[in-house]
């Protein structure tokens, strides 16, 4: 893919909540089909997603038809049945190394990494027709909040080319302390983290949320482990100095943030 001038678009991160989001047809995929039917001139998306994590540098993901991967368990057998059929771009993924390289990154191409849920199931609620190339880029261990800034940074200049930049995993995820049996109201530690984070994001202090780890309350709770709310750094890197909006403002079972943003 070479540079041509193009409409420029927004970053965004996606809370892509439980893999049955793929079956429903509820207010979260209300809200994603009418932002995507807002977007314009969108040749290709990039998608940082919680579910991919690599040993040491970035990888990103080069096949010509990536498919998916069902990487999750005991759900119902119709998930399974699921597919997103959208190409990759493998001159787009090169191009992607050579920008993460050219800021000091380490990073390679992938050409067998298929799409996981945390990129499929988003993306068949905002383009369900699976015509754009798709390529997605890991989050590599050891990492840091200002790893991730840094490579969406990167990543930016992407977007005056028509590519659209995503974050996908979720700002309050904790499977352990889910109603998975009802829609019970968040509880006060899972209100209180995402507020905090809120705050921090609609402020643009980016010093602030690099220190979420050490200053947020709840932050253990919130984020037992981090590669769920690693993609909001990412989309942070990238949206650079973009005034932000909330797109979905919701829950699911109970503590699961459904909270999705958008930069322009």
């Amino acid at each position: 893919m070479t540079p041509v001038k193009a409409t420029v678009q927004p970053t965004a991160f996606v809370s892509h909540g439980s893999p049955m989001l793929a079956l429903e047809n509820g207010p979260w995929h209300a809200a994603m089909k009418d932002w995507a039917s807002r977007l314009t001139g969108v040749r290709a998306v990039v998608v940082a997603s919680a579910h991919w994590e690599s040993a040491g540098a970035f990888l990103v993901s080069s096949s010509p038809r990536p498919g998916v991967l069902y990487d999750f368990s005991g759900f119902s057998e119709a998930l399974y049945h699921l597919n997103y059929e959208a190409p990759g771009d493998s001159a787009l993924a090169a191009r992607i190394v050579q920008m993460l390289q050219s800021e000091g990154l380490e990073a390679a191409t992938d050409a067998q990494r298929p799409l996981d849920h945390g990129a499929w199931v988003p993306l068949r609620a905002l383009f369900p027709e699976a015509q754009l190339p798709v390529i997605q880029v890991s989050l590599p261990h050891p990492r840091n909040p200002q790893l991730l800034v840094k490579a969406g940074r990167a990543l930016a200049p992407l977007r005056s080319e028509g590519v659209l930049l995503l974050g996908s995993g979720g700002l309050v995820h904790n499977l352990r302390r889910l109603a998975w049996d009802g829609q019970a109201a968040p509880e006060a530690w899972a209100t209180a983290f995402e507020a905090w984070m809120m705050s921090g994001i609609e402020e643009k202090n980016l010093d602030r949320l690099l220190q979420a780890a050490h200053q947020a309350p709840d932050y253990s709770q919130a984020v037992p482990t981090p590669e769920h709310l690693d993609p909001v750094y990412f989309a942070l890197g990238a949206a650079g100095e973009d005034t932000p909006s909330t797109l979905f403002d919701g829950w699911q079972h109970g503590n699961l943030s459904l909270r999705t943003l958008a930069w322009t």
